[in-house]
């Protein structure tokens, strides 16, 4: 069931330490089992790697190699979506930048954080831009970004990168294992629902509006015509925790929630999902009113049990 980050772990740890990946894997479970399943499968792997001897400090990895809570990360991507260099006012009253970018290799992509103004001067001065490719030294990883400081480094790169790959990485995890920021997918049971919420949104760009004295008023295009939205909320388990996971209007139908105004037929459909196994895609994200994580969901699909056979049969 683990793929992605935690399989490439084992087989680095594997490879340099000499034993054997079952070996590693019952050390991890052992580790996890002392402290009560509250270390992620990839952070109790990287604990028996330290135990080993093991580091994996300035050795120049891929993207799909980098793992939350590393330091001393060296990688080399292609610059594919440059967002605008941003200022704020620090506590103290300072002025301060920020510039965020994604880059990518063949293997993956993820979120670079720029904090030091030298670093965001050279895409100021458009010596790196979108398509660069570059290199990074001495960053860490914050959850799924990579943030580079002051002593990290940050230059143009030689390096051809062609094959990069730019769409969106979905990883395969336990909800156990979810983080904030992670494009996941998992296999789960719905055991609870509850009633939809209603909200407008404008006709022209989707974004939520507020009602005005004359109807409803967009931040964007003013007063407008507004389009009516709903949202639902399940938890969903998959025997290794729970999450409350939220729908919105696009992705209710794949549930088979249809009758959404009609609250004694929706209230059958709810209770027909109770107990029902699919495969949910999307994001998670923080919910900071009830400072917990949340699942946002926009993609559904039903269990294909010829693809999970062929699944489990790979991995054995």
């Amino acid at each position: 069931m683990f793929q992605g980050n935690y399989e490439k772990i084992l087989e680095k740890i594997a490879k340099t330490s000499g034993l054997e990946k079952e070996e590693i894997e019952r050390r991890v479970e052992a580790k996890r089992a002392k402290l009560s399943g509250l270390i992620s499968h990839e952070g109790a792997a990287q604990v028996v790697a330290a135990e080993l001897g093991i580091s994996f400090d300035d050795v120049k990895l891929k993207i799909e190699e980098l793992l939350p809570g590393m330091r001393k990360v060296n990688v080399v991507g292609k610059i594919i979506n440059l967002f605008p260099v941003r200022t704020f006012t620090t506590k103290k009253g300072d002025e301060g930048k920020v510039c965020n970018f994604f880059m990518a290799d063949e293997t993956s992509n993820l979120k670079v954080v720029l904090w030091d103004t030298n670093h965001i001067g050279l895409i100021e001065s458009n010596k790196i831009q979108e398509g660069s490719v570059v290199e990074i030294a001495n960053a860490s990883m914050r959850d799924n970004e990579l943030h580079l400081g002051s002593f990290s480094e940050f230059k143009p790169c030689e390096e051809v990168l062609e094959n990069v790959k730019t769409e969106k990485v979905v990883k395969e995890k336990n909800i156990v294992d979810f983080r904030v920021q992670d494009s996941v997918s998992s296999r789960a049971f719905i055991v609870q629902t509850f009633e939809p919420r209603f909200f407008y949104v404008c006709s022209e760009c989707g974004k939520k509006v507020v009602s005005g004295d004359k109807g409803f008023v967009c931040a964007e295009h003013g007063e407008i015509a507004a389009e009516k939205r709903a949202l639902i909320n399940l938890v969903l388990d998959d025997g290794t925790e729970s999450i409350r996971a939220v729908f919105f209007h696009e992705a209710l139908s794949k549930l088979g929630l249809t009758e959404l105004e009609d609250s004694e037929r929706l209230l059958s459909q709810r209770e027909d999902l109770l107990g029902k196994e699919m495969v949910f895609s999307g994001n998670v994200r923080m919910n900071k009113f009830f400072n917990n994580a949340e699942f946002i969901v926009d993609g559904v699909k039903v269990v294909d049990m010829d693809e999970l056979i062929v699944g489990l049969e790979k991995k054995d």
